[in-house]
């Protein structure tokens, strides 16, 4: 029997990437998961069908949306909120909508997923919220919204860390540098820049940060929580 046998698994963003790396290994783990997708029907109905797991349409960016699916996946053992995006460029030339967007994606839809699942979860719940190294490092221009994005949920994982902590229920934050997914690839022209920064020069593997998430979600980390949890070959170092 694996870890999760019989666990009630969320994935918000499971796709593609570091949240279909996710999907797989609580599925191989013996949970019962569902993971959202908006953009990627394809790649999720072939996740879905590949390892047993249900994929559900869900647009992150629509707050009600979210915590509608959060509260009919009934008492889960474990969310992991994943979906994210990114809008880079210079900050006096970006559109302001794109950016509201991006806060409603990375900022919003994490914190009312998160208390959303808190009222039904069981004691000794899970919350694990994908963020970023760049919540602690920015050493490039053009990312100031997406920054800001990533260190709101640092802030967000103490506080309900705080409110949640009476009932068992910890939340933290994977903080992944540069990961090998079709949003970062491995061979990509910002392979050399951001190698450089790097005392392991090499992208991450998705399997990596689900390892790590999985290790959050499991029965061994019980007392880890409100922390951010930075897997980034030493990037923000």
């Amino acid at each position: 029997m694996g870890v999760f046998e019989a666990k009630s698994v969320l994935v918000l963003g499971g796709s593609r990437g570091i949240g279909a790396a996710i999907v797989r290994r609580f599925v191989a783990d013996g949970a019962k998961v569902t993971f959202t997708y908006s953009g990627s029907p394809d790649a999720a109905h072939a996740l879905a069908a590949e390892t047993g797991s249900t994929a559900v349409e869900t647009d992150s960016a629509d707050r009600d949306a979210v915590i509608a699916r959060v509260k009919d996946s009934g008492a889960l053992d474990v969310l992991v909120v994943n979906a994210g995006i990114g809008v880079f460029g210079d900050s006096l030339e970006q559109d302001p909508d794109a950016i509201d967007r991006l806060f409603r994606i990375n900022i919003h839809a994490p914190y009312h997923a998160s208390v959303e699942a808190a009222r039904q979860m069981p004691q000794g719940g899970r919350i694990i919220v994908i963020g970023s190294v760049n919540g602690d490092r920015m050493p490039v221009p053009g990312m100031s919204s997406y920054a800001l994005s990533k260190s709101a949920l640092q802030g967000m994982a103490r506080g309900l860390a705080r409110d949640f902590g009476s009932r068992g229920i910890t939340i933290n934050v994977v903080q992944p540098g540069p990961i090998d997914t079709d949003a970062n690839p491995a061979d990509g022209p910002m392979k050399e820049l951001l190698h450089s920064f790097m005392a392991i020069k090499r992208h991450g593997r998705p399997e990596e940060v689900a390892g790590m998430v999985a290790y959050l979600a499991g029965p061994e980390a019980g007392f880890v929580t409100g922390a951010m949890h930075t897997i980034d070959g030493a990037f923000g170092a």
